[in-house]
């Protein structure tokens, strides 16, 4: 990956939380308090109902999304001191929980026409091949500079300090094909934009851009040029179970 790999999210000023996990803390302090509140404050003060569509929501979680979730390990300070790294590794380990993470982005993906899945280096590696045979696509790797063998396209895109760069086979996908994009996680959307314009550049149709995790501090900064972002889990300082609720424009 570009930026998303190396630099996960900047620590807040407080020590990092371990795992990187604020949910279950939080949620059992609210409960605590909760349970403070006398039998006559609560008669006093009736409970609001909740909306019809929040009770929606919360009907349509994906209980697999919490095993994958809790297998997702927060590294403080890696690779270098202020970062808090998002490692898959321990997911990779559990075939269970491994194959719950592809078959959500498969039960997405199937059915919508998909000839081809782009996968972006190096973690994207690990998810694109298996969607794209899961739903009979080609998968087609998205490399950094020197690695692919033959005539290749190019797309450079900046980063917070310096620039990277994008590199796909010549005739890898035809004009007109729908696309997929796919990495590991999301989180200033810049390596994602650079997939998005290789691909428009060959003619593909990019369909939508997926990701296992989303981070929750960047999410109002998406840059994917209008395309679709779909992230199924929201870490570090929260859970993200909505699914594809927006589309971003740029």
């Amino acid at each position: 990956m570009g930026e998303e790999a190396n630099c996960n999210v900047v620590m807040e000023s407080a020590a990092p939380k371990e795992n990187g996990h604020t949910g279950g803390a939080a949620a059992e302090a609210k409960a605590a308090a909760w349970a403070e509140i006398t039998a006559a404050d609560a008669a006093a003060v009736p409970k609001p109902t909740p909306p019809a569509e929040a009770v929606t929501v919360a009907v349509a979680v994906d209980p697999r999304l919490q095993g994958i979730t809790d297998a997702i390990r927060v590294v403080p300070h890696f690779p270098k001191q202020g970062i808090m790294f998002n490692d898959i590794t321990p997911l990779l380990l559990r075939p269970g929980v491994f194959k719950d993470a592809v078959d959500i982005f498969v039960e997405r993906y199937r059915g919508m026409g998909i000839a081809a899945v782009a996968g972006i280096e190096a973690r994207g590696f690990i998810f694109g091949p298996a969607i794209a045979l899961a739903i009979g696509a080609k998968f087609i790797p998205l490399r950094k500079p020197k690695k692919l063998p033959g005539e290749v396209i190019s797309e450079t895109y900046v980063l917070e300090y310096g620039t990277d760069c994008l590199q796909m086979h010549v005739g890898a996908i035809e004009p007109g094909e729908r696309v997929l994009i796919v990495d590991d996680l999301v989180a200033t959307g810049g390596t994602l934009c650079a997939a998005i314009r290789l691909l428009e550049r060959a003619g593909a149709d990019v369909v939508e851009c997926a990701c296992l995790i989303g981070l929750p501090k960047f999410k109002d900064f998406f840059k994917l040029n209008g395309m679709h972002m779909a992230s199924f889990l929201k870490i570090a300082s929260e859970r993200w179970t909505d699914i594809d609720k927006s589309a971003v424009h740029y």
